[in-house]
């Protein structure tokens, strides 16, 4: 039986999309002003703007569907980065007012957007990039949204001095774009949450809990999907960026593999983890990281199927999907055909 494949998130943006992005900045990613010239970009595209969207999006799709990727995502085209689209449609966050922020650690120092009230979902907006998406293909979409911990952490809060109230009522405001996504017809969302790797003790903490809020309600049928990658560097093939530690992945899946979710990705190409680790996640499925994102090495077909069938030592194959790390905006889109072509090609036959 083949194994499930899918892909995390961000892809390559095409070039005649032309809003500023993370990933193909001249210089590397501008991490010091990330929602700098994103509006004015969308203004300048003026009535094209959706019609260039929906063709990069139909691109990333059809990219995805030629490679074999069953569970495609719409690629996060029209996105700057996965997490202040989304935040620009939360209620309490303040575009205008930018603070300084030292982010993930340390890794960075971003001009941030600051929470200066009280947060709460805008207007839907995700069902509608669900619909262009799902448009193009027969294969079930995957749409991905930040979470709370990520947007806290992403953000600069002048508000709520509580990072727990401030991601429950972030996990409320997620909640209801969740549940409007369901409402749609997506049967695949994900929520993003690299900080747990980062921070476990607050993870365990309040993280967990609030990451239950965002699904609460959610109908029967719709899968629930967390990723927790370990951080992009700042630039293709630089080797030494500083990771998250490798202890987080076993300190939080036991209380991850307790919660609502139904499928938890991590990454394991960019480095290996001890596959004893699948053994921790009794009922949930994993999505294992099989190829890596920040490198320009195209792993071979049978590196690939050698890690995923000693995987299936320690999990079922039914609970078990290949993907990359984390997204691929990195890469540029041949990279990424060539990584997602082996990684499909690897998949079949496990």
């Amino acid at each position: 039986m083949p194994l499930l494949t899918t892909t995390i998130g961000a892809y390559p943006k095409p070039d005649f999309v032309p809003i500023p992005d993370w990933f193909r900045a001249g210089a590397g990613p501008d991490t010091r002003h990330p929602t700098r010239g994103y509006l004015e970009a969308i203004a300048a595209m003026g009535a094209e703007a959706e019609a260039l969207f929906a063709r990069g999006v139909k691109q990333v799709i059809e990219d995805q569907g030629s490679a074999g990727i069953d569970v495609p995502t719409d690629g996060e085209v029209r996105r700057e980065n996965y997490i202040h689209y989304h935040c620009r449609h939360i209620e309490g966050i303040d575009f205008d007012t930018l603070t300084p922020k030292e982010v993930r650690g340390g890794t960075y120092h971003a001009e941030l957007p600051s929470v200066t009230g009280p947060v709460r979902a805008g207007a839907p907006f995700l069902g509608a990039d669900f619909k262009l998406a799902q448009g193009f293909t027969k294969r079930p979409v995957k749409i991905t949204m930040p979470g709370p911990m990520t947007i806290a952490d992403t953000t600069v809060d002048l508000h709520y001095h509580d990072e727990a109230a401030l991601g429950a009522d972030l996990a409320a405001a997620i909640n209801t774009e969740v549940l409007n996504l369901a409402e749609a017809g997506c049967r695949w969302i994900q929520i993003d949450e690299p900080v747990f790797a980062r921070q476990p003790e607050a993870a365990l903490a309040y993280g967990v809990d609030n990451l239950d809020r965002c699904f609460h309600g959610l109908p029967a049928g719709v899968n629930r999907v967390m990723h927790m990658c370990c951080g992009y560097p700042d630039r293709l093939d630089r080797d030494d960026y500083p990771k998250a530690d490798p202890d987080s992945y076993p300190r939080l899946a036991e209380a991850l593999d307790g919660s609502c979710i139904d499928a938890i990705s991590i990454e394991d190409a960019h480095r290996h983890n001890d596959l004893t680790l699948l053994e921790r996640f009794a009922k949930s499925t994993v999505i294992l990281g099989v190829v890596a994102v920040a490198s320009s090495r195209v792993e071979p077909v049978e590196e690939i199927r050698a890690r995923l069938a000693a995987a299936l030592d320690h999990i079922d194959a039914e609970r078990l999907i290949a993907a990359p790390d984390c997204g691929l905006g990195l890469l540029g889109r041949a990279l990424t055909l060539e990584k997602l072509n082996n990684l499909c090609r690897a998949a079949q036959g496990l």
